[in-house]
């Protein structure tokens, strides 16, 4: 799952994901009430995972500014890859897991334009790292 505006519990909690089938799925826990994190002086996020994980591969550290995200709560069991500055608690903003026997993704900005800048959309990690969720994503467990 990608956040946004309507994503996750989303503006004013109306995405409502929040205990439903698809939040049972994902590896963090949605919010009951708008989630929304608005960082307009932008956040610069912190990779907590190894380099050699397969999402991270060839991303290096250095990543452009993000502008917001969904707040969410980590599940048990779940692999935190990166996460938002220290400036903002250091809330989950990539994190993986699995259920049954699948792989699943949370990704609590956007994938686009609002909460990523076009530094972010222009870095030439973009496209790798949406390539590289959606590939683990759908290897086998």
């Amino acid at each position: 799952m990608f956040g946004g505006y309507y994503s996750f519990q989303g503006i004013n909690g109306g995405a409502r994901y929040h205990r439903t089938p698809v939040e049972e799925v994902l590896p963090v826990s949605c919010l009951s009430v708008d989630d929304r994190v608005e960082v307009p002086e932008g956040f610069a996020p912190v990779v907590t995972g190894k380099e050699s994980h397969p999402i991270l591969k060839g991303l290096g550290t250095d990543w452009p500014v993000l502008l917001g995200y969904n707040e969410v709560t980590v599940k048990d069991g779940a692999e935190v890859l990166a996460t938002v500055s220290t400036d903002y608690g250091s809330q989950p903003l990539l994190v993986t897991g699995t259920y049954g026997k699948g792989r699943t993704v949370a990704w609590t900005s956007d994938v686009g334009p609002h909460w990523l800048p076009s530094s972010f959309i222009a870095w030439p990690g973009y496209k790798t790292l949406f390539e590289q969720m959606l590939a683990w994503a759908t290897a086998k467990a």
